[in-house]
């Protein structure tokens, strides 16, 4: 049964493969942790602010004007 000695060649190179990854880390010392390297691929992203809309009044609206909407809008005509 040529299986066997197939698996267990595939064990011990899968076991091979974490030991040399352990000790890689392992001499890396304590300069990272679990939770910070979690955390690494948000550290590329630059910070967005979301800008909230002005008012009417502080933006020099008086009442009318251009604000987005059509002008034939039961809405823009009530006012």
């Amino acid at each position: 049964m040529p299986i066997i000695p197939l698996t267990v060649t595939i064990g011990l190179c899968l076991v091979f493969t974490f030991v040399v990854f352990f000790l890689r880390e392992h001499a890396r010392g304590q300069v990272s942790s679990a939770e910070r390297d979690s955390l690494l691929p948000l550290a590329e992203e630059t910070p967005r602010l979301a800008h909230a809309p002005a008012s009417r009044a502080a933006a020099g609206h008086g009442g009318g004007g251009d604000d987005g909407r059509r002008a034939s809008s039961p809405d823009f005509q009530r006012r």
